[in-house]
Order: C-alpha cells, then structure tokens, then sequence
C-alpha cells in the first residue's frame, strides 16, 4: 500500500494531521521569535548572539545592565540608565532601591509586570529586580533539564507519526529510510547543542544548524506526503 492508493479517509485523516503540524511549526517558530528577540525587537541582532545570550548568557555583564543597554535602551534617559548601573556596581542593595525604583516604574512597568500579559520578566518589586542585578549565566542547569525532556519527548511524537506517513511514500526505500531518520538527528543536534553552549558559545551554530534541519526535514515530509496522496500521478509512469 502506497500514500497513492490509501483509502478516501485515511487520506483525509493524514493529510488534517499534516497541516495542522505544519501550522503548528509555524506559529512556535514565531513564538520563538517573538520570546528570543522581544517586544523591543532588535532585528540588527544576530540569531547567533541570540542563541548565546540564551543559553551561556552575557558573562561581562548583569542581565539588567544587558537590557538597559539593549533592548530598554530606548525608554530610559542616559542619566537614568547611569544612576541604575552604578546602583547595581555599588552592590545593589535594598536600602538603595527607593531611589530606582520611580525610574523603573515609569519606563519598564508598562511591559515588566504580571498585568502586561508579555512573557518577560517582572520589575515590580526588590526582590523581583535583584534576580537580574547578578551575572547573566544564561539558563539554569534545571530550565535546561526541563525544556529538554519535553521538547524530546514532543517532538518525537511529532516525527514518529509525520514519518510513519510518509514510510507509506512510493520514493526509494533509501530516500525514505534517510528523510526519516534526519529529524531525529537534528532534534539530538539541537537540544544537545544548548547543553554544550551553556559552556561553549561555540555551539550556537550547531542549535541553528540543527534546528534548520529539523524545519527542513519536516517540511519535505509533509510536502511529498501530500503531493503523493492529492497528485495523480503522470500518465506512463
């Protein structure tokens, strides 16, 4: 049996499950985009950098600081921004907050706080800011652990049943026994990447490289999946 001669329903069963995974791949993309660069979108920074300031972090300097030089630097005024750091290199400490707290409040809270509803980091309170008043080491080692084990046993999920459609393809065995094991390459690719970037930026490549791998496989799937099932095929062939 052949994606060509599966039964009317089998064929609309597959081809929903196909869209919608690629709809889906879509919208977590943009997610990623959206979550990695912000709403202060920068789109002069690289995806290199982007990688390493998320999973080594910006090491010469506290992640406040990081931001108030770059993705806030527009809503607070130099004097602002130089009386916040030289609170954070004195030490930042909480007898000291009263007098930062007013600047935060009216450049950052619009954005930084649980009523935004944005995925950033709350600057409400003492002990919400003094979180990012230390060095940026990137994501801790438990965050890492927890992204990963959902992330491998989700997207597994999703190439055992893309890959089990298009095991029914009428390509080679050859090309389908490669197209096949290619997105499980790259998701090890990808996730084992954050862990060696964490302490080797180096690495970043790698999480890209694996990650355009894993898009790319998935779309081919899909792709000749559905032009196997809903394209007649040629006369003398």
């Amino acid at each position: 049996m052949t994606l060509r001669t599966l039964p009317l329903p089998f064929k609309v069963l597959a081809t929903c499950y196909l869209l919608t995974v690629g709809v889906g791949y879509l919208f977590a993309i943009a997610y990623l985009y959206l979550l990695d660069f912000g709403p202060h979108n920068q789109p002069r920074v690289s995806a290199v950098q982007v990688v390493i300031d998320k999973y080594y972090g910006k090491r010469e300097e506290t992640q406040l600081e990081a931001a108030l030089h770059g993705s806030m630097s527009e809503h607070v005024t130099p004097s602002e921004r130089g009386e916040i750091i030289q609170w954070m290199r004195r030490g930042a400490s909480e007898a000291e907050f009263a007098r930062i707290q007013p600047i935060l409040n009216k450049s950052c809270i619009t954005c930084h706080s649980p009523e935004s509803g944005l995925p950033l980091p709350a600057l409400t309170s003492y002990a919400e800011v003094s979180k990012y008043t230390t060095v940026d080491v990137g994501k801790s080692l438990q965050s890492l652990v927890r992204v990963s084990h959902i992330h491998l046993f989700g997207m597994s999920f999703i190439f055992m049943f893309t890959s089990f459609i298009f095991a029914f393809s009428e390509r080679s065995w050859v090309l389908r026994s490669v197209l096949i094991a290619i997105p499980f390459v790259a998701i090890w690719l990808d996730i084992g990447s954050w862990w060696f970037t964490k302490f080797r930026p180096l690495f970043a490549y790698t999480v890209i490289g694996g990650g355009a791998l894993m898009g790319l496989s998935l779309a081919a799937q899909i792709s000749l999946s559905l032009y196997e099932m809903w394209v007649p095929r040629r006369s003398g062939r």
